[in-house]
């Protein structure tokens, strides 16, 4: 990750000045080497601009660049002391009051010991940096760059490219093969009611784009019951995969605790007398006796005419599935497509020709792309609406055109070259998804957000105005989405669902090199003593031995693998500067309350751990924590009592057994933005105390029985909710009065299936910022607000399995038609 220590220098200098002059500097005595660490660091900082620039021709610089880094990173730890214990001053002084407890409270932390050692370790970082800087031979060969060289630090704005460009004909042909009738495949096998059909291409070529295409075609939603999509897994393991096809044929998540045969039993139901279309994407696994086993399940009562889209990048694949006489081989776009999708990636609509300089370097940097639409686009997004000649010549003219593939790890030179065009902030956060799961199905927006929080890479500088990290986070994921870096992009409204191409993760994890780790049993000897981001797919003895020689691990993630008290206490005790915990699905029973010397921890993901009961108390002294997840921990008793003192808590998620909240607990937490409610089966109404509201912008109420939302002491507290959603509430006969409150800031409301709704009340009128408005499985719910016409801002209005509301919204001719025609997307139906 060398290509980051341009940010990661201009964010220590720019935390330095400030921690240099705090009271507490003086009485420790390191307000002077703290000063001249910071002039150390600027110095270094004017020359990794070119420093990064040229390490793809020089291991020299490479390494030096590497040796940096990693003493940035050290130093960027130890800075983090210093914020950690100004927050425990602040919680101390917020529940204890001045007195003498405050010099208590420190007094277990050894005051001096703590000077002793935090002046030694900037000594240390100090010496590290004057040694690097001392090498001529590296830093007497680097310039200073002007600021933003090499990166595009310009705002943009979020527009993606939309259409398919090239492969209409191919297209064509598989819509005329799945709408073919008949019991015959194409290759004759009258045996075969399920006709396979795969689409075979190297990484890059737009399968993916393809089958989606093909996917959304009217003519292939009218022509099918049911269409199902499912991203394979690498190991096309069949529990797993039947779970996921399962999943997206019910559009619901679907309990892991499902045995195989109870999972191919629900399937086969489904499907029975079903024609439908299944998409499984990029499908890696050769086992012809695992594809056997589900073509079987797939085919057993499936009607005829039905078809499975396959979608690899093996020939061995495809003809160990296909049942077609050819497959549909993509081949490289032509050089025409490709400046066709360059132009509409790069330049406004019609802008082209404006510019016939830059239209001409475009074909150049297109010539480059060898025909493959990911590296066209990744190029195209990254110039787009750019007029400055000398930025298009910096990208046809780089040296990394000219790097063997080899050097540049094996990826495409055209999507380094998208890469090293990022602003360093943006480099930053993409590099962070080095370390999630390749062949993870899909993401979320929220958790990716929370964790570059977590990591402090959230960069205010760049943004105008008093915007919230959450909200910069969210800007960042927009334009990494525009330049291509993420795709498969799906707004859920209160977060994104998306995923990353092959190729991108190998980039990603190509710059990251060294810093991340996927931990098994068999490799644990081959982690370095400097990575700082583990996952672990296996927790044993092995395991927990060689987590002894680590200790500036800054991730630990987990799903869905065994983890015991005896891994986490390991963890706890040498990850001090652990900020990211993630441990999701992974049957704890017990947290050790050991948690609570984890002073850095920022978020902590406990999801979906079904057998844990209590949450210690230890929790409440993790004064950084900015997002605690235990939603569906369906066992927890409560919350822990000291809970308002996480005062730095931003995003809370939780399910609990506990019938009311207690009082001074989440309702005093005046940092919340989001929170989320789920699975609370016992619980009856929201904290009482309304401090939480006032900075409350996204609230969840799912699946709550007893749930009372009118009792709330509303009291006129300011709200700026932006994002409202409310499921399975069958308590709420109507939105409760004290939601008018958000009527100037609310911009997303979805109800679903609450029973007992039987009208919307006419004050929704003046719900201005409304933007997008979902109603789902709400049978009581006959008819709209009068005033529905005021929401001018209304955008998208999705109306589902609400039968009379269906009928009296009908175009033109329902009742309730006029007051919404002046939507422009209004739709019935959610599809799959």
């Amino acid at each position: 990750m060398t290509e980051v220590a341009f940010p990661l220098a201009t964010k220590l200098i720019e935390k330095l000045g400030p921690i240099a002059s705090e009271q507490i500097c003086l009485a420790w005595g390191v307000k002077a080497d703290l000063k001249k660490l910071q002039r150390t660091m600027s110095t270094i900082k004017d020359v990794l601009l070119d420093a990064e620039q040229k390490q793809a021709h020089n291991e020299q610089i490479r390494s030096w660049l590497r040796q940096l880094k990693d003493v940035f990173l050290d130093a960027e730890d130890l800075l983090d002391e210093f914020e950690c214990d100004a927050l425990r001053r602040e919680v101390v002084e917020t529940f204890h009051g001045t007195t003498g407890k405050v010099r208590r409270f420190f007094s277990r932390s050894n005051p001096i010991a703590f000077r002793f050692r935090v002046g030694n370790e900037i000594k240390e970082i100090r010496e590290r940096l004057d040694e690097l800087k001392s090498n001529k031979a590296i830093f007497d060969s680097l310039t200073i760059l002007p600021h933003g060289y090499g990166g595009d630090n310009h705002e943009r704005p979020f527009v993606p490219a939309s259409k398919v460009i090239g492969r209409e004909s191919e297209k064509e042909e598989i819509v005329n093969l799945l709408m073919q009738q008949g019991d015959d495949d194409q290759s004759g096998n009258s045996n075969n009611k399920v006709s396979v059909i795969p689409i075979v291409g190297i990484g890059g070529l737009g399968k993916t784009t393809l089958a989606k295409w093909v996917y959304d075609d009217k003519r292939v939603v009218g022509h099918f019951e049911w269409r199902i999509w499912a991203s394979v897994p690498v190991d096309f393991e069949l529990t797993r995969l039947t779970r996921l096809i399962l999943g997206s044929a019910l559009d619901t998540e679907i309990s892991d605790k499902l045995a195989l045969g109870q999972l191919q039993g629900r399937l086969r139901e489904a499907l029975k007398d079903k024609k439908f279309l299944l998409v499984l994407d990029d499908v890696w696994n050769h086992d012809a006796l695992k594809w056997s086993q589900l073509r079987d399940l797939l085919t057993e009562g499936a009607k005829s005419g039905s078809n499975i889209l396959v979608t690899t990048r093996s020939n061995a694949v495809a003809s160990i599935m296909g049942t077609i006489p050819t497959n549909i081989n993509l081949e490289f776009l032509s050089f025409k497509d490709c400046l066709s999708l360059f132009v509409e990636c790069a330049f406004k609509e019609g802008r082209d020709k404006d510019y016939p300089n830059l239209f001409e370097m475009g074909k150049d940097i297109v010539g480059k792309c060898g025909g493959v639409p990911l590296a066209v686009k990744t190029l195209g997004s990254q110039l787009y609406s750019k007029t400055d000649e000398r930025e298009w010549k910096l990208v046809r003219d780089s040296e990394i055109w000219e790097l063997e593939q080899e050097d540049a790890g094996h990826i495409l030179p055209a999507l380094r070259l998208s890469y090293t065009r990022l602003p360093p902030h943006l480099r930053q956060c993409l590099v962070y998804c080095s370390h999630f799961q390749k062949d993870r199905i899909e993401y979320g927006s929220n958790a990716l957000i929370s964790r570059w929080m977590a990591h402090g890479i959230l960069d205010q500088s760049h943004v105008h105005g008093n915007m919230e990290l959450e909200d910069i986070g969210e800007l960042y994921f927009k334009d990494l989405w525009a330049r291509s870096f993420f795709q498969n992009v799906i707004d859920h409204g209160i977060y994104y669902q998306f995923d990353m191409h092959d190729l991108i993760h190998d980039l990603v994890q190509s710059v990251a090199q060294g810093e991340c780790f996927t931990v098994k049993s068999a490799n644990t000897k081959d982690i370095s003593e400097n990575v700082r981001h583990l996952t672990f797919l296996e927790a044993g003895q092995n395991v927990s031995t060689t987590l002894q020689k680590l200790n500036k691990v800054r991730t630990v993630a987990a799903e869905e693998t065994k983890i015991d008290e005896s891994f986490m206490c390991t963890c706890f005790s040498r990850f001090k500067y652990l900020r990211v915990l993630q441990l999701q699905k992974c049957s704890l029973q017990v947290l050790p309350s050991s948690i609570g010397s984890l002073k850095h921890l920022r978020y902590l993901n406990l999801s979906f751990n079904e057998a844990l009961m209590k949450l210690p108390n230890a929790i409440c002294g993790l004064q950084s924590l900015q997002t605690l997840n235990h939603i569906g921990c369906v066992n927890l008793e409560e919350l822990p009592r000291n809970i308002s003192k996480l005062i730095c808590l931003t995003s809370l998620c939780l399910t609990t057994k506990q019938t009311s909240f207690t009082q001074n607990g989440v309702g005093c937490l005046k940092s919340l933005r989001h929170l989320y409610i789920i699975e609370c089966s016992n619980l009856t109404s929201l904290p009482r105390e309304t401090s939480y509201l006032a900075s409350l912008r996204t609230l969840v109420l799912g699946e709550c029985e007893q749930l009372d939302l009118g009792n709330v002491n509303y009291q006129g507290t300011p709200l700026r909710l932006q994002k409202l959603w409310i499921t399975q509430v069958p308590r709420m006969v109507a939105l409760p009065e004290w939601f008018q409150g958000a009527a100037n800031t609310l911009q997303f409301l979805l109800i679903g299936m609450c029973e007992n709704l039987e009208a919307l009340p006419e004050w929704l009128a003046s719900f201005t910022s409304l933007t997008k408005l979902i109603i789902r499985k709400c049978p009581k719910l006959s008819s709209l607000p009068e005033g529905m016409r005021s929401l001018t801002s209304l955008r998208e209005l999705v109306i589902d399995d609400c039968p009379e509301l269906e009928r009296r919204c009908q175009r033109n001719i329902g009742e309730d038609w006029p007051k919404i025609s002046h939507v422009p997307h209004v739709s019935f139906h959610v599809l799959n």
